[in-house]
């Protein structure tokens, strides 16, 4: 400003994500879950039969088909996936569907963070609860990361020969006016079967998107709420429309 003020003005445009290639059909075949997936064990011996069945990732085929079947039923945006039979065939029952490695280690005692007078042959307690520890990158250390740091965490994962899923952007902007699908796309956790989209035509009653958007946000679990981004692109749009309508009634 030339006062020496600060004013903040912000915009908020939307592109689709077209991934044709992930939900066109499911489930994927075998081969491509196993370029992105894999399963390590570390410990003086392999895992047993018995001790992989308790781990939560077995493939179920007739689970599988159940919830995909039911997916296509009952959410709109799934409505035309094709349910492959051929890929799910390539899933044996009970079996683990990506390759399964076993790293020997004859202590789980890192050395580096061990002290001096620690005498214990092996790291753990014999009752009570057990420590449970998380290794890898988590929503919370991105939070407090800078965008250098972001970018270097990025470019180590590159050249460790990390995985990679990119999918370009559309080229077209998404319209906020007359897209009952637009908010169930964007917020897929928020609206789970793709419905209750703003002025869907399966509503029984003509309520205005605004007093819509402010329902949504009164549901009893709040969690429209506590999602930071749908009150705030909810409301941005508002803006925009009535900033619109403004415009066109006095250039009228």
């Amino acid at each position: 400003m030339g006062g020496g003020g600060y004013k903040l003005k912000a915009n908020a445009v939307i592109f689709s994500n077209p991934s044709a290639k992930i939900y066109r059909a499911l489930p994927p075949p075998k081969k491509d879950v196993k370029e992105i997936l894999a399963v390590i064990f570390t410990g003086p011996h392999k895992p047993t039969e018995e001790e992989l069945k308790h781990i939560p990732l077995l493939v179920r085929r007739n689970n599988v088909m159940r919830a995909l079947e039911c997916l296509q039923l009952n959410h709109l945006d799934y409505s035309d996936l094709e349910i492959s039979q051929k890929n799910m065939d390539e899933y044996e029952d009970d079996k683990i569907p990506v390759p399964v490695q076993h790293h020997d280690a004859q202590s789980n005692i890192e050395p580096e963070s061990s002290s001096t007078h620690d005498q214990d042959d092996e790291e753990g307690v014999d009752d009570s609860a057990c420590p449970f520890a998380v290794h890898g990158v988590s929503g919370e250390d991105y939070a407090g990361m800078s965008t250098a740091a972001l970018k270097a965490t990025g470019l180590k994962h590159l050249q460790d020969n990390g995985k990679v899923l990119a999918i370009s952007q559309d080229d077209e902007l998404q319209s906020i006016y007359n897209n009952p699908q637009l908010y169930p796309q964007m917020f897929p956790w928020l609206f789970p079967y793709g419905l209750g989209g703003l002025r869907n035509p399966r509503m029984d009653k003509n309520v205005s998107e605004l007093g819509q958007k402010q329902h949504l946000l009164m549901f009893h679990d709040k969690q429209f709420q506590l999602e930071p981004y749908y009150p705030l692109l909810a409301f941005h749009h508002e803006q925009i429309k009535q900033s619109t309508t403004g415009g066109f009634l006095t250039a009228n």
